[in-house]
């Protein structure tokens, strides 16, 4: 049941969705005619540039932006270790509450979401003033943006239910609800009329159509690690599927949801699909089970099949680089395996030892500062009354000497999900560097030169890493690993930065704002938002893509 509800402005409602907005089904404030049981939500009276923090429970939950500023001053050990680099400042805004770490910045980097509970607040990215304050009848469990970030969706899994909001009218309103079937997914379709819900066992893909408040339906979806993948054009969507004991693919046309190519795969029990960024290329992988990619070109031919090895655990990540030549395959034998795009061939493979002799190789550990005390003064231990409140110790980064031992983590081997392998990896935007992690060395960040096909950074931390992403517009990785600091790498070098505020703050998570200039770092119950600032900017600061040796 779909509930799409405009109360004023028909004109305008009309423009946005190309169809007459007056449905005649639903009267605003009362309830649909034949749908008995069912009532009109009120939406909020929110306007842009209101705090509106009353509004929430408990209103110092999200208070309005106070800027912090946390100078660093600079040294060569720290943020240009390389001999390379100028003075840069962060500033950090006032510490917001937050839930599931539900927080996101809207496709066109204007807006920021996040979710207090059941509350989704919408703020302005550069004053973070509350610009629209929505009300959702559950614990919201997942936000996603519309491609042209005019609405925005808010999925309650256990109540089956998914409400959207429109930021041009805060008025409108739409609840989907999926009924007995529940829910366990649900997503935008790339025109940003059309929302994709999964339905419980995956039995079904329902697409509901906000235009026409049409429903379509797909059948026998595959329950995988990735079963749907969108062309970064938004003109096809592929679907893994499972039907008669086989994996099968098929190809629609967004724009009216018709079968375009139906394929079988040669996999055993298919684990994920992906698009190439050119949307000519989709790459299927095969259980962890059996190690086997796929590779087939939109109308269904198979252009190459490869398998580095038999016999043991198989793939366990993969990722293509933004220039669509290079496919990285993560392998639970702790390699990567990079792909050229011609022939589809190995070039090479990066192994993760645990201890490195190169002495090319850069290598950047973690530590503690030790504090400077005057001549003649001697270290005492803290009182006890301060004793029992541990303030978060600063760290550096310094450059370690080879060889250097890295520390590992021994894999149970008589549970399931083994800590080892590739776990996680990523090009830069400029497919000039790949990240990559090993599960069995959780402490370490490795940087590889794409170019060069070699290592050129190993990062060591002095806890596990949870998260990396790599800012959209530069070489630049920022890191996090459950504690109270973020780290950034860049071809300069590296730096560790604590986040200032009271209490222990833990990022858990972070996600770069479009255009590379702030950085939101996401708590278990808070959030706050980090702005760069440099003096001299990506050139000088940051050092070029082809200055590094």
């Amino acid at each position: 049941m779909i509930r799409c509800v405009p109360e004023i402005q028909p004109e305008r409602a009309s423009r946005v969705f190309g169809v007459n907005p007056r449905w005649g089904a639903d009267r605003p404030g009362g309830e649909k005619r034949g749908g008995a049981g069912t009532r009109e939500l009120q939406a909020p009276q929110c306007c842009a540039g209101t705090r509106g923090p009353d509004r929430l429970r408990g209103a110092s939950a999200l208070r309005h932006f106070r800027p912090r500023c946390w100078r660093l001053p600079q040294t060569r050990r720290e943020w240009s270790a390389r001999g390379r680099g100028s003075e840069a400042a962060m500033n950090f805004s006032e510490v917001f509450k937050l839930s599931g770490l539900l927080c996101k910045f809207s496709p066109d980097g204007k807006y920021l979401a996040s979710c207090v509970q059941y509350r989704l607040v919408v703020r302005d990215v550069h004053t973070l003033q509350i610009l629209h304050l929505y009300t959702c009848l559950d614990q919201i469990q997942h936000i996603e943006w519309s491609a042209d970030s005019l609405f925005i969706l808010c999925a309650m899994y256990k109540r089956g239910q998914v409400q959207v909001w429109s930021l041009e009218q805060p008025e409108w309103h739409c609840r989907i609800d999926e009924g007995s079937a529940g829910l366990v997914a649900s997503c935008w379709s790339p025109d940003g009329r059309h929302i994709l819900n999964t339905t419980e066992f995956h039995l079904r893909i329902t697409v509901w159509s906000l235009c026409t408040k049409s429903v379509s339906y797909i059948k026998y979806p595959k329950a995988c690690q990735q079963g749907v993948s969108f062309t970064r054009d938004g003109r096809y969507m592929a679907l893994a599927e499972r039907r008669d004991c086989q994996d099968h693919v098929s190809v629609f046309v967004c724009s009216d949801w018709q079968l375009l190519r139906h394929f079988d795969t040669e996999t055993q029990d298919l684990a994920g699909i992906e698009w190439a960024p050119n949307g000519c290329v989709l790459a299927v992988w095969d259980t962890c089970l059996e190690y086997k990619v796929l590779l087939y070109s939109l109308d269904g031919r198979l252009l190459s099949a490869y398998c580095a090895y038999e016999w043991s655990l198989g793939v366990k990540s993969v990722a293509w680089s933004p220039s669509s030549q290079f496919l990285a395959i993560g392998s639970y034998d702790g390699k990567v395996r990079i792909l050229n795009h011609v022939t589809w061939k190995m070039i090479t493979e990066f192994g993760h030892p645990a201890t490195i002799n190169n002495p090319k190789i850069v290598v950047y550990k973690e530590a503690e500062k030790t504090p400077r005390l005057a001549p003649g003064r001697l270290a005492f231990p803290p009182p006890r009354a301060a004793a029992g409140v541990a303030s978060p110790a600063e760290t550096k980064y310094e450059i370690a000497s080879v060889p250097v031992s890295l520390q590992t983590l021994k894999p149970v081997a008589d549970r399931a999900n083994p800590k080892i392998g590739i776990g996680a990896l990523a090009f830069s935007p400029d497919s000039y560097f790949l990240a990559t992690r090993s599960d069995s060395v959780p402490n370490a960040v490795w940087i590889w030169d794409i170019q060069k096909l070699r290592l050129f950074v190993v990062l060591e931390q002095l806890s596990p890493v949870r998260s990396f992403q790599w800012d959209p517009q530069q070489p630049r990785l920022a890191i996090c690993t459950g504690g109270g600091k973020v780290y950034l790498w860049s071809p300069a070098g590296c730096v560790s930065v604590q986040v200032p505020g009271e209490g222990d703050f833990q990022v858990l998570s972070l996600c770069w704002h479009l255009n590379g200039d702030s950085l939101a770092l996401l708590s278990k119950d808070h959030f706050c938002l980090c702005f760069l600032e440099t003096e001299d900017r990506v050139g000088t600061a940051f050092g070029r893509p082809g200055d590094h040796t």
